[in-house]
């Protein structure tokens, strides 16, 4: 694994700033707003002498806060801290040196690793305190601005002072499959990737909207390693209040697209809303492969065989457009159903990323376009081959006589055959139809 480097600091000194800048991304939500990031958010990002580190923000360090959530906040700042190689403390530069700076430094000397301080927003008007004021803090010190990308060579000239060379590049690995988590809001997503980790990843609240970023975990399955993507609830626009929330839905519909496949958590109890509906559209706009996970099953169908398939024709009787989904009873509470989740990802991203041979293809959908021809006028158009384009999801090019429209209900038809030969459960397939002249064949 690369080195990992943590960034740390209180509330609101502009600490996802910098993990955008560090990791040339925009990963992390900003805001002007206190508070903002609450999990450990992670990135690749690319060192100067080559090779990545993992970089990870955390939320806003209150050392003496005793209310919920900034003390869970705190505790996920800690983990990272323990499993840093090196760690960033970063301080406001315009406010100068203030106790929770103080006592964050103090955390950080009983932790043992490596610190660099970076003095934020130096380039402000009424940044008039120096680096020696922060040096009593008993670490390097390097001046920045992360909003405007000043300094960020000397922090890196420091961080390389204390990180492990980069590793030998040896044999590319298979990429991690990307699962993101989605689903409406307090429907159990933490608590699921939570379960599925075996350890306290991401703050579990029963206050809707606890979680605001989109969260980053590679965890292994067998011989595969798998990227876990924790998102915010998604709620419909006309229900979704201004600010953070409108960019924790925005991060959320982000992370749908960067993954390859999405599970789709959705509450046993109360079935398949109106609102989960609607995140299925985002995912199926996306093209991204689906598992629906059916959660809290075991307070409503247990391991009743005919309850459970029952609830699953409910469920995909609603989500008609997601053809072939998988499903999978689960309960995060129990960790009822929950290792069927990783494998069933596992084999949707094989759908998703699958080739199809061309000999193989052209026999399925030519037997099928002879069993039931399109509906014809004086011409009836005619298939004279087809190719996979691409995959991530399967796309095929079909090359027909005439303009090459074909109803969309026979795109569905050959969808179907498709499907039957293959084994692409769970996963998108695309069609492109391309007209062409059959004069003097």
């Amino acid at each position: 694994m690369p080195p990992t480097v943590a960034i740390v600091g209180r509330p609101n000194v502009g600490k996802s700033t910098l993990f955008n800048r560090l990791a040339r991304s925009r990963r992390a939500i900003t805001h002007d707003i206190a508070g903002m990031t609450r999990d450990r958010v992670a990135a690749d990002a690319p060192r100067p002498v080559g090779g990545v580190v993992v970089l990870v923000d955390t939320g806003g360090f209150e050392p003496e806060s005793e209310a919920a959530i900034p003390a869970m906040v705190r505790e996920q700042a800690l983990t990272a801290v323990a499993e840093a190689d090196a760690v960033v403390l970063l301080v406001d530069g315009s406010q100068g040196l203030v106790p929770v700076d103080s006592e964050i430094a103090a955390e950080l000397h009983r932790a043992g690793r490596p610190v660099v301080v970076a003095v934020n927003k130096e380039d402000r008007r009424d940044a008039a305190h120096g680096e020696a004021e922060f040096a009593r803090l008993g670490f390097p010190v390097v001046a920045i601005s992360a909003e405007h990308g000043r300094g960020i060579g000397e922090l890196w000239d420091e961080l390389e002072k204390v990180l492990p060379p980069p590793a030998d590049e040896g044999e590319p690995e298979r990429p991690a499959l990307s699962v993101a988590i989605v689903g409406r809001p307090n429907v159990g997503k933490s608590s699921l990737l939570n379960r599925l980790l075996g350890e306290e990843r991401v703050l579990v609240s029963e206050v809707p909207g606890t979680t605001r970023d989109a969260v980053d975990t590679i965890v292994a399955c067998g011989p595969r390693t798998v990227r876990l993507i924790d998102t915010a609830g998604i709620r419909r626009k006309g229900r979704t209040d201004e600010g953070p929330e409108v960019l924790s839905v925005l991060m959320a519909r982000r992370a749908i697209e960067r993954a390859e496949v999405c599970l789709l958590l959705v509450d046993a109890g109360e079935g398949l809303t109106a609102q989960d509906t609607h995140v299925a559209g985002y995912v199926a706009e996306a093209g991204r492969g689906v598992v629906v996970v059916v959660n809290k099953a075991d307070l409503v169908v247990g391991e009743d065989r005919e309850a459970r398939r029952r609830l699953k024709e409910q469920v995909l009787h609603r989500l008609k457009f997601l053809k072939d989904t998988p499903t999978v009873f689960v309960s995060a509470l129990t960790g009822m159903g929950v290792p069927h989740v990783l494998p069933a990802a596992l084999e949707v991203g094989e759908a998703f990323r699958t080739r199809v041979g061309t000999g193989e293809l052209n026999r399925v959908l030519r037997a099928a376009w002879e069993r039931q021809p399109p509906p014809a006028g004086k011409r009836p158009p005619r298939l004279f081959y087809a190719t996979q384009a691409g995959s991530g999801p399967p796309r095929f090019v079909l090359f027909v006589s005439g303009t090459g429209k074909l109803h969309f209900s026979y795109l569905r038809y050959l969808e179907n055959s498709v499907r039957e030969a293959f084994p692409l459960a769970g996963t998108p397939i695309r069609f492109r139809i391309q007209g062409k002249s059959d004069r003097g064949g």
